[in-house]
């Protein structure tokens, strides 16, 4: 298909020699590597080792768990979890990012989870990924948020949302609304335009639909027409 660049989610039950034949065989590298909660609160430097192992620059925590509703109190426990396991991060020559899901844009104080989130964060040891998808799903504008914010995203997920999909705010919705990308109603092009202006180098096409195989090489060929290399 072209890939070059890959951010890896788990390892697909294959251990470390096997997977890191099938990337050299296939000359893909491995830019990012996500890094679950847990492993982030309790062994930080383990998970760092493992990333460092597959050449990643960058770890990625998708997700904050809660129960139905993210609170204040998961905010705040998130936020000394990731300004730890932050800095951790940096001190091994890599950088920590954050990639919202959508659940954190519930009103509180004069805006947002996300903004109080984002007032407490260490700017020095923490960064975001923008899924523009699911800030979409949330009722959100991405490019206005990577505008809002954009010194701290320095990695994007890319996917785009067939038309008239209904938004939901709990960080989940119907896979099957993945679309090729240009073809949804996320924006993908000004998206593109202020992302490569704000010098964001790494952009992943996460297609979650069962046509992922089908739409990629589309999502591909689409990105090249706006000169964009993934």
């Amino acid at each position: 298909m072209g890939f070059k660049n890959v951010e890896m989610a788990g390892t697909l039950g294959l251990s470390f020699p096997e997977l890191i034949k099938l990337l050299a065989q296939n000359e893909l590298n491995v830019v990012s590597f996500g890094g679950d909660y847990e492993r982030l609160e309790k062994s930080p430097q383990r998970l760092v080792d493992e990333a460092r192992s597959y050449g990643a620059q960058y770890v990625v925590c998708f997700w904050i768990p809660h129960d139905s509703i993210f609170t204040v109190e998961d905010a705040d426990k998130a936020i000394a979890v990731f300004n730890a396991a932050g800095k951790v991060v940096s001190q091994n020559g890599m950088i920590f990012c954050y990639h919202p899901h959508g659940y954190e844009f519930k009103p509180y104080q004069n805006g947002t989870l996300f903004d109080y989130m984002m007032e407490k964060l260490d700017k020095r040891y923490v960064y975001l990924e923008l899924d523009v998808f699911w800030i979409k799903q949330a009722g959100l504008d991405p490019l206005q948020l990577l505008r809002k914010y954009s010194s701290r995203f320095v990695l994007l997920h890319l996917k785009d949302r067939k038309i008239g999909t209904t938004d939901t705010d709990n960080g989940h919705g119907d896979l099957e609304s993945n679309v090729v990308l240009g073809s949804g109603d996320v924006g993908i092009a000004e998206i593109m335009k202020e992302a490569k202006r704000l010098g964001i180098k790494h952009y992943f096409i996460e297609d979650e639909s069962s046509n992922a195989e089908i739409q990629l090489p589309k999502s591909l060929a689409y990105l090249r027409s706006l000169d964009v290399d993934p």
